[in-house]
């Protein structure tokens, strides 16, 4: 049941007291799911909805660093959106870009993207350059952008570096595949050295992965939101948030 307007206020202030400090999971990885379906609600153009969408990434950046979650992963265009329409294609990578620049001048933000380049436009492919080349200070909370991101492709792209590097440092390969171990894949991710996502969120009612951080979630708590992206509050996230913290994880035990 919907709370009337005014009562959303107390509500949001009850939740947020509610939260343990300790409860509130270090990395968060979201599904940022329904721009389209936003807009087609109010007959709005489908760029529409996707800038809406990418207000709402800052809005939301703001709700982790006031909450104290540490590192986001934002799953913004994946390898299978880049077979829709060269007009939509076009509007989104340009909205795209532009988020990863207010991003990017953003001094309490450090940022690393994700994904394969070379699939992109090449203003795209160039910010997202740019990206990876910046140090990576200790900001108030970090930033992944997966733009171009497929989840099969990454962990076939970390195989193929860890063979490469193998290779150009004259291990056996015969050696290398008898005491391969996970630890040594995990090392050639996009998110080498990063914790695993603790809670991963996804909008829009959808329930799957899409390809979506496959490896690092094997341990991740789930939650799935009805609200379409640019429509997600605090509130909803203060939910997941609230649902997180009473979930007892158990690592595969």
């Amino acid at each position: 049941m919907e709370l009337p307007v005014f009562l959303y206020g107390f509500y949001e202030r009850h939740l947020q007291r509610s939260l343990s400090p300790d409860s509130i999971p270090k990395h968060v990885g979201v599904m940022v799911d329904g721009n389209r379906r936003w807009a087609r609600q109010f007959n709005a153009p489908t760029s529409q909805g996707h800038r809406a969408g990418a207000d709402k990434i800052h809005e939301f950046l703001g709700w982790c660093r006031e909450l104290g979650v540490r590192v986001v992963t934002l799953y913004m265009l994946s390898t299978d959106n880049l077979n829709r329409s060269t007009e939509e294609l076009a509007e989104l990578t340009a909205i795209i870009a532009d988020t990863l620049d207010r991003l990017d001048s953003d001094p309490a933000v450090s940022v690393h993207a994700m994904g394969a380049p070379e699939m992109l436009p090449d203003h795209l492919a160039e910010r997202l350059e740019r990206l990876t080349a910046k140090p990576s200070p200790s900001e108030p909370i970090h930033v992944n952008v997966a733009v171009g991101y497929g989840g099969r492709r990454e962990i076939v792209d970390a195989v193929r570096e860890l063979l490469r590097d193998a290779l150009a440092h004259g291990k056996d390969i015969a050696e290398l595949a008898e005491n391969l171990d996970v630890d040594d894949i995990s090392r050639y991710l996009y998110t080498a050295g990063q914790p695993d996502p603790d809670l991963v969120i996804r909008t829009s009612g959808e329930q799957r992965l899409s390809g979506f951080l496959m490896w690092q979630s094997a341990y991740s708590e789930f939650y799935f939101c009805e609200a379409l992206w640019p429509a997600f509050r605090k509130v909803d996230f203060l939910r997941a948030l609230r649902d997180y913290a009473g979930r007892q994880r158990r690592y595969g035990a």
